[in-house]
């Protein structure tokens, strides 16, 4: 169903609930379970329709891509290629730059703009070479006392014949695992799409940051409706089940902020995004560079295990 049935459905609603309230004021019959319930199906659909607007705008095509974010926040930017051990994948890009003259590692998923760019980039989806790639980049960062900045934007890892055959399952535990160890400073940004197993690659850090109208989320909305719901169509209902907004992981606490966005989206004016992805990740390195790197990793494992935590009374 797109916006404008959704849209004429809660008019529907609404019309239904004015009618109600007359027919009750004029002939005295008790009808508040009746609007309540309709209320309550108006509120959903706002709920469900908003969710879905946050997807859309992640997905913008017009949104900033990763390298438009490098070349606005970091200078000297330098990419380095290859995992050592089978090749190199463009749509995990790895280098050097420097952070207000602070030296960082930079890690991000890169989509492409055209059909030939994303075919090149494979829309953003990382085979294991390019997990393996992130991995070897972060030790050297360890090595070298430099903090990392990673920017998230993936739908997923790649889920191909090949991938499957050079161990893409084991390249990301091995990033969940090494990335949680290590001793030096970390901060992931969500700037589009957080999907799956594919983000968590390059989002294990001490501070998570979500842009306002990015989604993260360990399934697709489609992917989820086609196995919980039986129905691909109903993604709308499975994106507001699944809680993939901002606002929804930070009361979870899976992040640590969100980065507002200008109206109508990061894309209305990626200066202005950007130069607050900057401020936040100045900000956040300036704190974290002065900590002990062990008590880091002690503070960076508590919080990653209490994700999840929930108590029942």
């Amino acid at each position: 169903m797109n916006s404008a049935a959704t849209g004429e459905k809660i008019a529907a609603l609404q019309g239904k609930v004015e009618e109600l309230r007359r027919l009750a004021q004029e002939s005295g019959i008790d009808v508040v379970e009746a609007i309540q319930r309709l209320e309550e199906k108006i509120l959903a659909g706002a709920k469900t329709e908003a969710v879905w607007k946050r997807v859309e705008l992640a997905r913008h095509p017009e949104r900033p891509y990763a390298l438009d974010y490098i070349h606005r926040i970091f200078t000297g930017f330098i990419e380095l290629h290859g995992d050592r051990a089978f090749g190199d994948d463009p749509a995990l890009i790895g280098g050097l730059g420097f952070l207000e003259g602070r030296p960082v590692t930079i890690l991000v998923n890169q989509k492409g703009r055209s059909l030939k760019e994303n075919m090149y980039r494979n829309h953003g989806m990382a085979n294991p070479e390019g997990y393996r790639k992130a991995l070897r980049l972060a030790k050297q960062a360890e090595k070298f006392r430099r903090p990392i900045v990673t920017l998230v934007d993936t739908s997923g890892a790649y889920p191909g014949l090949g991938a499957e055959e050079r161990g893409i399952g084991e390249a990301i535990a091995r990033n969940l695992r090494d990335f949680s160890q290590l001793k030096t400073p970390i901060v992931c940004i969500i700037i589009g799409e957080g999907g799956s197993g594919g983000a968590l690659g390059l989002c294990v850090g001490d501070k998570i940051y979500m842009l306002e109208n990015a989604i993260y989320s360990v399934i697709s909305p489609e992917g989820c409706a086609s196995i919980l719901l039986r129905d691909a169509a109903k993604a709308k209902d499975a994106a507001a089940m699944l809680r993939i907004t901002s606002e929804d992981l930070l009361k979870l606490k899976v992040i640590n902020g969100i980065i507002p966005e200008p109206p109508g989206g990061a894309h209305q004016d990626p200066d202005a995004t950007a130069e607050t992805i900057k401020q936040i990740l100045v900000k956040e390195l300036g704190e974290l560079e002065n900590r002990n790197p062990s008590v880091l990793v002690r503070y960076r494992n508590q919080k990653i295990r209490k994700i999840g935590h929930w108590n029942e009374r």
